[in-house]
């Protein structure tokens, strides 16, 4: 689980998919050549292996996150 505040970073997934679940708050996950989802509580979305993406919140949220455990992600 993290809090997500503001904007993260672009990044793709190679080898893996990403499904992000929103606990509380909302989301927007930017893709690039593809429109924006937009999550709100209890809403999720997987990403595919390769899509380039940035997840922002458009409030304090708090999203679950499942990604395989030797995915390293970092946030500031």
């Amino acid at each position: 689980m993290a809090l997500l505040e503001g904007e993260y970073h672009w990044h793709k997934h190679i080898n893996e998919d990403e499904l992000f679940y929103v606990y509380r708050g909302s989301i927007v996950v930017q893709l690039k050549g593809r429109p924006d989802i937009t999550l709100h509580e209890g809403e999720m979305a997987v990403i595919p292996k390769g899509v380039e993406h940035c997840p922002k919140s458009l409030e304090p949220s708090y999203v679950l996150m499942f990604e395989p455990s030797v995915l390293k992600s970092r946030g500031d």
